[in-house]
């Protein structure tokens, strides 16, 4: 009998590839010092209260004080969860993470007064202030967010109660990633090699991959096998999370949960159908790209667990990580000597947590705070796949690096609507690089595989799931139960529609919805379709090579929430309220599958 492969233990790694957090806190005993600090600090909150009518200095003095409690407790936040993700099994960190979500809920509480208590003052009030204090003058666009808001701030004392039931509703969202991440234990399968090997969401996504169709219909069948046993579980806890993001909608005088989502940013809900309709328009290509892949595969029956394995077998390059750090920085050359200096910075100051280990959280991400380095969290294989996704995070790290070092505090973040389009343009200008550098014929066509997969996976598959979150959401709205069987039926019918007639209906398809963290994010999902689309665009201004086009996009990366992220984008070269965006996209994929075809005609 073979041993089944086993993840390593955190402790079991070596300090190289992984990432350095203690460049935010010493050590747990300097969080704690911070957190008693703040939790002291918290106790300020009450001085300020009540005075932002007494004068432009007092206004100034308490939304600094807002402010300063935000950025003290964001860095807190951060540690306390990239510590918990690095092993979700180990209850040291689980408590730590807890009592900074507890501590999030307080200071939400604690400071919940200030936005209602600037609605009290007249607009004439308001910028009266910013003429009389010289010091307001960097809020601005900050405090016109607020006033722009006034119809949805609630009475502060009505804000307070839902500042603090925060953990109430994070609740389903909270149970649900633990149950995914820590609880679920998946199955033992046998690969290729006669090899056992347990399951778990990196694992999955690579053998997803795997040339071998019997693997990976294993793989399939033994993750959803699981779902399939807590389908009404998560069901439930879908329900419960999409059920408190219609409440507060509803409480705060939105006609619905998207038009809340995508007020914050100022987003027309018109972009969201926008996608939706031009992604709908344009299925007929996933359509014909799935027939293609069908019958490079030379299957008789296509089927779900076919859909991300190479269409031309084995992979003919791949990279381990010190291969993929060279290849990253070669590919983006074209983004220039600033932005590459901020790409060698992450390599070796220890931005990265590079590899799979037990306990871990699945995935990978770009996460930090205003005061600490944009670290980036891997599970890493060696892979094309891989690579691309080392860019895409680095891409959101070196937009939150612009963004922090050059934007004050309140203004150093940025939406998810703008971070997608970071990461994109670099899986964008990767790919550009590979088909230029790579002359065997069989990379290039493994090379178009991986971007059509990727643009598959990106704007069909990413509009998919918008328009399954939006349905929920409305479904739940009209008071319809979202039940398991309800969910999965709608899903696979979605999932049909998509995919197109050449793919089989695999009954553990339905049940997809139940393992998508991001369903959980509050109308999210869509920001990767529109990204994806406006960073084809940008990438290709920048390798083109179009007049003032690289400065455009660095200043687009160093904008941060300075202005609404319509008006970014459009200052950055790409209007997103039309469709244009998005039909140009498609024209690339449709270019890159007549490559595709062309390059395989020639091998066959």
């Amino acid at each position: 009998m073979s041993e089944t492969k086993q993840l390593p233990t955190r402790d079991a790694l070596s300090e190289e590839v992984t990432w350095d957090l203690t460049k935010i806190f010493a050590d747990d005993a300097a969080f704690d010092s911070a957190f008693t600090s703040l939790t002291e600090e918290l106790k300020r909150s009450e001085k300020y209260q009540g005075t932002l009518a007494d004068g432009a200095a007092a206004f100034l003095a308490a939304l600094e004080y807002v402010l300063e409690v935000s950025r003290n407790l964001e860095t807190l936040y951060v540690y306390s969860h990239l510590k918990n993700d690095q092993d979700t099994a180990n209850t040291t960190y689980q408590a730590i993470y807890a009592r900074a979500s507890s501590l999030l809920a307080q200071a939400s509480e604690a400071i919940s007064w200030f936005e209602p208590e600037v609605l009290k003052l007249s607009d004439e009030k308001i910028w009266h202030y910013f003429e009389e204090e010289p010091k307001l003058s960097d809020y601005r666009h900050y405090v016109k967010q607020i006033v722009d808001n006034r119809p949805h701030v609630l009475p502060a004392e009505q804000e307070s109660l839902l500042a603090g039931a925060s953990e109430v509703f994070g609740a389903s969202s909270n149970t649900f990633a633990i149950l995914n991440n820590a609880d679920l234990v998946f199955p033992t399968i046998t690969d290729e090699k006669g090899e056992k090997i347990q399951l778990s969401h990196g694992v999955y996504g690579q053998l997803m991959e795997n040339t071998d169709r019997e693997v990976r219909a294993a793989a399939f069948k033994g993750l959803y096998s699981v779902y399939e046993q807590f389908r009404n579980t998560v069901a439930s806890t879908l329900s419960a999370h999409v059920k408190g993001h219609n409440f507060k909608a509803k409480v705060r005088n939105y006609d619905s949960a998207r038009a809340a989502s995508l007020a914050a940013n100022h987003i027309p809900e018109s972009v969201y159908d926008t996608l939706v309709n031009v992604v709908n328009k344009h299925l007929p290509l996933l359509h014909r790209y799935v027939a293609l892949r069908k019958r490079l595969l030379k299957v008789n029956e296509l089927h779900m667990y076919d859909m991300y394995t190479p269409v031309l077998g084995e992979a003919p390059i791949s990279y381990n990580f010190d291969d993929a750090k060279k290849k990253a920085l070669e590919a983006l050359q074209p983004m220039g000597e600033e932005y590459l200096k901020v790409v060698e910075e992450a390599f070796a100051s220890r931005w990265i947590d590079v590899v799979e280990n037990k306990g871990k959280r699945s995935g990978a991400y770009s996460s930090g705070a205003y005061d600490t380095a944009p670290y980036i969290l891997l599970n890493w294989h060696d892979t094309l796949d891989q690579l691309f996704t080392l860019v895409h995070e680095m891409g959101h790290s070196v937009h939150s690096y612009f963004t922090r070092n050059n934007q004050p505090y309140v203004y150093g973040d940025y939406s998810i609507f703008l971070a997608e389009i970071a990461s994109t343009t670099n899986e964008n200008i990767l790919t550009e690089y590979l088909l230029k550098t790579e002359t065997d014929p069989r990379v290039k066509a493994y090379v178009l595989n991986h971007y059509l997969d990727g643009f598959k996976g990106t704007i069909f598959r990413q509009t998919q799931f918008a328009e399954f979150e939006h349905f929920i959401h409305t479904e739940d709205a009209k008071g319809v139960p979202l039940t398991s069987e309800y969910l999965s039926d709608y899903y696979g019918e979605l999932n049909a529609k998509y995919y197109g007639p050449s793919v089989e209906k695999d009954p553990e398809i339905k049940l997809e919805w139940s393992r998508i963290p991001h369903f959980y994010y509050n109308y999210y999902v869509y920001q990767y379709s529109t990204g994806f689309s406006a960073a084809s665009a940008l990438a290709k201004k920048i390798l083109d090579q179009e007049p003032h086009a690289l400065e455009n996009y660095l200043t687009y990366l160093k904008s941060g929430n300075s202005d609404y992220p319509i008006e970014v984008m459009k200052k950055a070269g790409v209007d997103m309220t039309q469709a244009a965006y998005i039909e140009d996209a498609m024209k690339v994929f449709e270019q890159r599958l007549n490559e595709l075809e062309k390059v395989v005609a020639e091998l066959e």
